[in-house]
């Protein structure tokens, strides 16, 4: 474990840090999957307000 010490005497136990690495850009078939999830998503989320409005009409 790496410690250091402070003046005074004091231990500091640091945490080891993760290997970091750099982010790849989407690839085309990636791109193409966000915008298929996102257009279910949005058919999904418009259901669910026709679903509620249409059941706060109910009378």
């Amino acid at each position: 474990m790496p410690y250091t010490e402070e003046d005074g005497g004091r231990l500091n136990n640091f945490a080891v840090e993760p290997k970091m690495y750099t982010a790849e850009p989407p690839t085309q078939k990636e791109k193409r999957n966000y915008i298929v999830f996102g257009a279910l998503a949005a058919v999904l989320v418009a259901g669910v307000v026709a679903v509620a409005f249409a059941a706060s009409n109910v009378s």
